[in-house]
């Protein structure tokens, strides 16, 4: 097993969260929301992984004979991709209702905002 799945992970991660903590614009930091997002796609994937693995599909063969994948950690991912395009969704629909009300999308200009 190698760590570089791991490590491809873990950067794509820290760069979604410098361009978060960075963002002057709020479509800005929704992107970078996703691609924090997407690095979770690439740990579990890289946590599913087995060399020589095939799909977990028996009918052929008998059970216990040749290595196969663990289908759970690829329903996961699926799910995770589901709920992240719905987050990303709801977050560019409300990013553009503030554009709508206040005219800006730079979080420092929306004074509402502040306690």
């Amino acid at each position: 097993m190698s760590v570089l799945p791991y490590l491809a992970a873990g950067w794509i991660f820290l760069v979604g969260c410098y361009g978060l903590a960075t963002s002057r614009n709020l479509i800005h930091a929704v992107g970078c929301l996703s691609v924090c997002q997407s690095s979770t796609y690439v740990l579990l994937l890289a946590v599913g992984y087995r060399r020589g693995g095939t799909a977990p599909v028996f009918s052929d063969i008998t059970p216990g004979s040749r290595p196969v994948v663990d289908p759970v950690v690829q329903a996961l991912t699926l799910t995770d991709v589901v709920v992240g395009a719905t987050v990303t969704a709801l977050l560019l629909a409300l990013v553009i209702q503030t554009a709508k009300r206040h005219g800006t999308v730079d979080p420092d200009e929306l004074s509402e905002l502040r306690g």
